[in-house]
């Protein structure tokens, strides 16, 4: 079963990636760059068919445990980062653009690292507030949104260095926008189905629970970074500041607030 083969799945992929990445990186001849966005490719579509084999075998949605949401951040990471490399490897800065794909790889990889280094038992149970039709668009939704933000901070400190040791390019925060705008998005989504999620589940929209209360703080921060855009577009430097701050926030939420002593009470709690 696929259940016992993660760390076998997880080695190919990361070998996958590494392998792809450097033949991309190492030269610019058109066949060996095709060939290695194609390993890469692989490695991306191998993690996604482990995580749906994955999903028919335990018969819920892999999105339990942290352990789980891991599998889903390395997928989304991966595949990201693959399609802005191709995306802007031709009409932005193609060393950029291999950064970009070189962090996201890397973390990926660092997640699928640290599932291997603390396996996750993969129980098939769900427990009954689990067993909703909003669990699955909220944690996909909100995974999505926390890819892109993400991206969105690592363009902000690109954008800090160009502008205190480099010339500052007006496309860094351009992107940096379009990343916040749809991430913003989607983290609005997740918000809007965790609180119908809480409605069916516990009978309440929200109550002010430790992580709904740090996944509004978070909202907040973008928001603050979306209104000081469009009130003060000439201005980059806080903006690229705020979205620093913001992503700190966000991994607050995300699960840092499991380690909270407040939070060991919180109905989150399961996922850890």
């Amino acid at each position: 079963m696929i259940l016992n083969d993660f760390t076998q799945y997880a080695l190919i992929a990361i070998t996958t990636w590494l392998a792809g990445f450097i033949l991309i990186c190492t030269t610019k001849n058109k066949i060996i760059n095709t060939i290695g966005n194609s390993i890469i490719t692989s490695g991306i579509t191998l993690l996604a068919y482990f995580i749906i084999v994955l999903w028919i075998q335990l018969e819920r949605p892999p999105m339990r445990t942290l352990g789980e949401t891991r599998l889903w951040y390395s997928l989304f990471l991966s595949l990201i980062g693959m399609i802005i490399y191709l995306r802007w490897k031709k009409r932005w800065y193609r060393l950029l653009s291999l950064v970009f794909l070189a962090l996201f790889l890397f973390m990926g990889a660092l997640f699928l690292y640290i599932n291997i280094k603390i396996p996750d038992n993969f129980d098939k149970t769900l427990m009954p507030a689990l067993q909703s039709i909003w669990f699955v668009p909220h944690v996909i939704v909100y995974i999505f949104a926390y890819n892109l933000l993400g991206l969105s901070m690592i363009v902000a400190i690109i954008g800090l260095y160009l502008y205190y040791f480099r010339n500052f390019e007006e496309s860094v925060i351009k992107l940096a926008d379009n990343l916040v705008y749809i991430g913003f998005a989607f983290l609005t989504f997740g918000l809007l189905f965790g609180a119908l999620w809480a409605k069916t589940a516990w009978g309440h929209y929200w109550t002010w629970d430790p992580k709904e209360t740090w996944a509004f703080i978070t909202w907040l921060m973008y928001l603050i970074y979306i209104h000081y855009r469009h009130n003060k577009p000439q201005k980059v430097v806080t903006p690229l500041w705020t979205l620093s701050l913001a992503f700190f926030v966000l991994l607050i939420a995300w699960f840092g607030i499991n380690y909270l002593p407040s939070a060991q009470n919180s109905v989150h709690v399961y996922g850890s």
